[in-house]
């Protein structure tokens, strides 16, 4: 056993979150607090990715004065099967033995969970779920995930993705006849392909043939632009009928949305006013809000893979 396993600074968690295009890392204290905080462009190769990692947690230790356990978040997951990244739209990733791979370098154990976890972790330890039995963390960004947290513990399933209901099939009631767009994951008609950030802008698009980001989409609505806020209201509704479909099944106490689209105004009311007429109940009791830590939830989520705070 090395030094780094032997004799970590008591407390100290380092998270990384491994994102398609940037790549940050923190150190935690005992009680949540992030001490130290670093990111840079992540790195398009497989090689140059773990290298990047490595140096980033080195980097963050160095200025934190010690060492610490390091969880990681992907965009993936590790294949029960094999023990490589699967799922994972960073295309460099697949195929690969992360965890064993970072380990080696970082001479120590990593653990490693998909981001989307790592959100639903970080938000159900000390966020907008704290203090929740069942967490169902949403993101809805460039794609659309999800993680589920059950008494402070990931989910995480008999085949690693558990919480992936971005890839559960949808038909809008309200789609256009024909109209199944494909996803990157090889179906068609995805929750994803709905519900994403590029899924909202294609859909004014469709409708009305003019591109529009969704924050011009929100813009356009408060100035009282009729189409944008069609839009909206279209992309509301849908988003309540699939989430719906997943309360149904967990039966969650808090739903915490995240990703850009959860900065939307209003959006976890709207959220929560649409998901209601879907739900097999008499007395909805789910609530849907907002996340609490915003673009920090994933890297902290990844540093609680190895407990939370001390006395939480």
């Amino acid at each position: 056993m090395t030094e780094t396993q032997e004799n970590p600074t008591p407390g100290l968690r380092v998270g990384v979150d491994l994102g398609g295009t940037k790549t940050e890392a923190v150190t935690l204290g005992p009680d949540g607090e992030i001490l130290v905080r670093t990111r840079q462009p992540t790195p398009r190769s497989y090689d140059a990715s773990v290298q990047a990692v490595a140096r980033l947690v080195e980097e963050v230790e160095s200025e934190a004065g010690g060492r610490g356990s390091v969880g990681i978040g992907i965009p993936g997951t590790l294949s029960r099967a094999t023990g490589r990244v699967i799922n994972a739209n960073s295309t460099w990733l697949l195929g690969h033995p992360l965890d064993r791979d970072l380990a080696h370098r970082l001479r120590r154990p990593v653990r490693i969970m998909n981001d989307a976890n790592c959100f639903a972790l970080s938000e159900a330890v000390d966020g907008a779920g704290a203090g929740a039995r069942v967490v169902f963390g949403v993101i809805l960004g460039t794609g659309v995930g999800g993680g589920i947290v059950v008494d402070g513990s990931v989910l995480t399933g008999a085949q690693g993705i558990a919480g992936e209901w971005g890839h559960n099939p949808f038909h809008p009631e309200d789609a256009p006849a024909g109209v199944a767009p494909g996803c990157y994951c090889g179906r068609r008609g995805c929750v994803e392909v709905w519900l994403s950030g590029p899924a909202l802008r294609a859909d004014h698009r469709r409708v009305t043939g003019k591109d529009r980001t969704p924050e011009e989409l929100a813009e356009g609505a408060a100035s009282g632009e009729a189409a944008a806020q069609e839009t909206l209201d279209r992309w509301t509704r849908r988003l309540g009928r699939a989430l719906a479909s997943v309360v149904n099944v967990l039966d969650p106490d808090v739903v915490v949305l995240g990703g850009g689209l959860s900065n939307l105004p209003d959006v976890a009311e709207r959220a929560q006013e649409a998901m209601a007429p879907h739900l097999f109940t008499d007395h909805p009791r789910t609530q849907v809000v907002r996340n609490v830590h915003g673009d920090s939830s994933g890297v902290r989520g990844a540093a609680w893979l190895w407990g939370g705070p001390e006395g939480g």
